[in-house]
């Protein structure tokens, strides 16, 4: 009989520290909404403000990334997102089947989550896509409107595009003295599976910057007795265009390749199917439900599906509680704000503004958190377009959650990932096969790291994936701690010193 993945509760609320980079992300979202609504409020068309905000929500993406990355990143999610609002505007106008338009919708968000998943978007992921593509689906729809409402999304694109962009011409390598400057606290922090993940970033970032990588080398073999000179550099990378601090005397490596480690989650054709699989299922059998529920929002129980499909089968209990505990409590919110928002367009733009950056700025603390916030902004949106009864919005909205949050966690737990202890198992032996490397004399020192550092970033985070999933088979976890722990022996025992100079 196949086991099920633990359920745990603990954790659920608890709160993280708030991430260092959150404030990039909301102001650049804050301003790329604010421009078209101002500009909406001005010609008396705010009710075209889902169309703009399908655009500018795109100004959440790639903030991680060097500046030649990011354009390339934020122009395919600018073009993701007008196509997905095209097939939903065109879909709305077209089909008027509910339980047909809940299908098409739970569809293109499994193709948002396997395109985003495979394409390693990172944050915020698949999840903002679909919340808007989906809500078109819904929104009343003539097929000659559907032209000029995805032009609107354009545009709004394309100024979110110069809004990510525009800090590049301050600060043009600020994402890659950010990354460097993780790692090495990282480092500081004697973290050594955050030091593979955060240098395997940083290489990636600084490639062609010598002494950016030379600092991230530094990250990965530092003692925890330079830990307060660790700290101390990485203040000064995050500092403005301050010159990059020196390597500590006597430490000296050469640039290395990134571990191109591909499977920082798995990402396996078959784990982006099972992913998009369960997206696709569970927004599916969770709209219907909200249907049958009497809803008029199913949308609402797609978005919610697709949100709690994670990594694992645990991961997503943990993250139906999360969004089923925010949104409560942002429901409450929502009636606490209601009367102020209803008090004027400029006042309710302005509520709506405040409230995407609060949650930026608390979502990464813990999803519950954010979700406080994300829910009282995604009901504005919807009386941009007119006033609707508060009651039976909320209460839709709740039933359409707890819809969604229920049906969703099901269905990652009925749905179970046969194939992820096999996946732990190939990744035991390649680490194996990598230690071997590493102490082979006669092999080349940075593509030894190179390989082994992959190889343990693959095996946590299968094993990781294979803990939170309803399994036949036992989980090796004596086997995973003990190659892990020789791995990392292995990995700080590598050396690529710099080429002497002159």
């Amino acid at each position: 009989m196949a086991k099920l993945p633990p359920l745990p509760l603990r954790g659920v609320v608890r709160l993280k520290p708030a991430a260092d980079s959150w404030p990039r992300p909301a102001l650049s979202a804050a301003l790329a909404l604010a421009v078209p609504d101002v500009t909406l409020l001005a010609l008396g068309r705010l009710d075209l403000a889902l169309y703009t905000a399908a655009g500018a929500l795109c100004a959440l993406y790639g903030h991680d990334r060097p500046y030649a990355r990011r354009a390339r990143t934020l122009a395919w999610v600018v073009l993701g997102a007008v196509a997905g609002m095209g097939v939903a505007l065109t879909s709305a106008a077209l089909v008027h089947s509910a339980p047909l338009l809940v299908l098409l919708a739970a569809l293109v968000a499994a193709a948002h989550k396997a395109v985003c998943d495979a394409a390693r978007i990172g944050p915020p992921g698949n999840v903002v896509l679909t919340f808007v593509t989906s809500t078109a689906f819904f929104v009343p729809q003539r097929v000659a409107e559907v032209p000029a409402h995805l032009g609107l999304v354009a545009a709004s694109g394309a100024l979110a595009w110069l809004i990510c962009m525009a800090p590049g011409l301050v600060r043009p390598h600020g994402p890659e003295r950010i990354a460097v400057a993780r790692a090495l606290e990282a480092a500081a922090r004697g973290d050594r599976h955050a030091v593979l993940v955060t240098t395997e970033g940083a290489r990636r970032a600084c490639a062609g910057r010598p002494e950016l990588e030379a600092l991230a080398g530094w990250a990965e073999t530092a003692s925890e007795a330079e830990a307060g000179r660790l700290r101390e550099v990485a203040r000064g990378l995050r500092r403005g265009n301050s010159p990059i601090p020196p390597l500590p005397d006597a430490v000296g490596f050469a640039p290395g390749p990134p571990f191109r480690a591909d499977a920082r989650r798995p990402r396996t054709p078959d784990g982006l199917y099972l992913a998009a699989a369960r997206v696709a299922l569970g927004g599916t059998l969770a709209g219907w439900a909200a249907l049958a529920l009497g809803g008029t929002h199913p949308h609402w129980a797609v978005v919610t599906a697709a949100s709690v499909v994670q990594a694992h089968a645990s991961a997503s209990w943990q993250r139906g509680a999360q969004r089923v505990i925010g949104n409560v409590v942002g429901l409450a919110l929502f009636a606490a704000l209601l009367p102020l928002a209803r008090t004027g367009e400029v006042v309710m733009v302005a509520v709506a503004l405040a409230l995407q950056v609060a949650a930026e700025a608390t979502i990464a603390r813990n999803y519950w958190l954010g979700s406080v916030f994300v829910t009282p902004m995604a009901l504005l949106l919807g009386e941009f377009a007119g006033a609707h009864p508060a009651g039976g919005t909320m209460t839709d909205r709740g039933v359409d959650t707890v819809a969604g949050a229920v049906v969703g966690v099901l269905v990652c737990l009925l749905v179970a990932d046969g194939r992820a202890v096999e996946r732990v198992e190939a990744a035991l032996g390649r680490v194996r096969d990598a230690r071997a490397d590493a102490h082979d004399s006669t092999r080349d020192p940075a593509r030894a790291r190179e390989r082994l550092g992959a190889a343990l970033l693959e095996l946590r985070a299968a094993a990781d994936v294979a803990a939170g999933e309803r399994r036949r088979h036992p989980l090796p976890e004596a086997r995973v701690a003990h190659e892990e722990h020789e791995g990392h022996r292995a990995l700080a025992a590598l050396r690529a010193p710099a080429p002497a100079s002159g």
